[in-house]
């Protein structure tokens, strides 16, 4: 007979279902291409390749690759989302626990006085009695319905948001790095650049001043050339604040303290632009960590769907008890002492006041509004790619804009060179002509600093680079 209702029990147990809807998940109306001159491959999804990508190396910059492995171990922002998720890693093992029973000892020893306290009273001590009891215990309730499995799935997917979000952080840390370094290297090109500029504003300025004076020169012209120069001397002033904000952002992200961090001024430095390649598979938008957050969120609300059903069947509890009572420690695990209990018990809820009902209309109106916030995420994503496409391309258009400016302002500066060589145009003219030749180096400059910043953010925006 034991045999047979443990037999019986193990297979209520085993036949025990989850009540709920099964997650899928949810359905997307994707464009088939990109509109921004990218065609557009379905790939198989592969979330882990943002985690293992190390893009930052394709701009060629061993500094920048130090930066960015040293906020991968001691940012701030990175170290509270990594204990974020061992959180919820920890909040699954105690959901798990409820599928296992709950096992008790206890060892009581109690005292006390019987007939009113007589006894004391007199001082005889008669009528106090002592029983000491060893008792081993054990609960369950077995997850008929799946409320408990249910709740783990619940648990999993938001510990798997969890994941997602720290793959964010890092992603976003290490484009933070990236960009705020590149950010500090173009404007050491445009204080260089702007420092030469000052020195020709003061040599126009001075050539001015001497021309007023000897009465070839206008009031205006010498306003004018005092106007260049302020104007220059500003925006170097501004190029420097800006770097030394640059390096102290850098200084935070890789966890140190700006007094203690420097970044070496560089003049020479040659921007590097990767480019994406022609075809685009789309499962990188299914490893950006925020869709994917988007999307196990969705997959832990539809679990919870499951957890408000179970509410409305009945619970079986198990309970069991095994030890030992007597009056005296000494003997008391003899067979004559021996006790024990076994029950089940059963019980539900037969009214409410409709809060299972309300609780359940809950759980599915969170889960309509989860599937969709993670639609609206995958169309953001999509604009975010989009606009970091349409930034790149009319960036490398400016660039290329730029640079033959460049080419015909150092022409022109050759030729005033020679002009002034065979006597035909100032040196005016020529210091002129260079500070038009350092402004549209400077231009191009920038516009080629803009472009590898806008690789940054292309790469972010498709979850940490494009390789599939």
């Amino acid at each position: 007979m034991k045999l047979r209702g443990a037999g019986l029990l193990l297979f209520l147990v085993l036949a025990g279902c989850m009540v709920g809807p099964d997650y899928q998940r949810p359905e997307l109306a994707l464009p088939q291409g990109f509109k921004e001159g990218t065609q557009w491959q379905r790939a198989a999804a592969n979330p882990q390749g943002a985690l293992a990508s190390r893009w930052w190396q394709a701009f060629g910059d061993s500094q920048l690759n130090s930066l960015v492995e040293q906020s991968a171990r001691a940012n701030q922002s990175i170290v509270a989302a990594e204990a974020a998720w061992r959180q919820a890693k920890a909040q699954v093992d105690i959901s798990r626990a409820g599928l296992w029973p709950t096992v008790t000892a206890g060892l009581t020893m109690t005292r006390g006085v019987d007939g009113g306290g007589a006894g004391l009273s007199q001082g005889t001590g008669s009528g106090v009695q002592q029983t000491v009891s060893a008792t081993l215990g054990a609960s369950w309730e077995p997850d008929l319905w799946g409320q408990v499995r249910r709740t783990i799935e619940s648990n999993q997917a938001l510990a798997d948001v969890s994941d997602a979000q720290l793959a964010g952080v890092r992603l976003s840390i290490a484009s933070s790095v990236a960009s705020n370094y590149l950010g500090l290297r173009q404007l050491d090109l445009d204080i260089g650049l702007l420092e030469q500029q000052q020195q020709l504003n003061q040599q126009l300025l001075d050539m001015t001043q001497a021309s007023f004076l000897q009465g070839t020169a206008s009031n205006d012209q010498l306003l004018v050339a005092q106007d260049q120069l302020s104007t220059v001397v500003v925006s170097l002033q501004t190029a420097q604040r800006s770097r030394e904000q640059f390096e102290h952002a850098l200084a935070v992200l890789v966890g140190q303290a700006p007094a203690q961090f420097n970044v070496p001024p560089r003049g020479d430095y040659d921007f590097v632009v990767p480019h994406p390649p022609l075809n685009l598979p789309s499962a990188l938008l299914q490893r950006r960590p925020d869709v994917i957050a988007a999307e196990r969120t969705a997959a832990a609300a539809n679990a919870r769907i499951g957890v408000a059903e179970a509410a409305f069947f009945p619970n079986l509890d198990l309970t069991a008890e095994v030890g030992f009572r007597g009056s005296a420690l000494g003997g008391l695990f003899n067979t004559a002492n021996r006790i024990w209990s076994l029950g089940p018990a059963l019980s539900a809820t037969l009214f409410d006041g409709g809060a299972r009902e309300a609780a359940l209309r809950q759980a599915y109106a969170g889960y309509d509004q989860d599937v969709a916030n993670y639609r609206g995420t995958v169309l953001a994503a999509l604009q975010n790619v989009e606009d970091n496409l349409s930034a790149l391309n009319h960036l490398q258009r400016q660039a290329d804009t730029f640079g033959q400016i460049h080419q015909r302002n150092q022409q022109l500066f050759a030729s005033q060179q020679s002009q002034q060589r065979a006597g035909v145009a100032s040196r005016q003219a020529v210091l002129t002509q260079q500070l038009l030749l350092l402004q549209s180096e400077q231009s191009l400059r920038d516009a080629q600093g803009q472009q590898s910043q806008a690789s940054v953010a292309l790469i972010q925006s498709l979850g940490g680079g494009w390789a599939p």
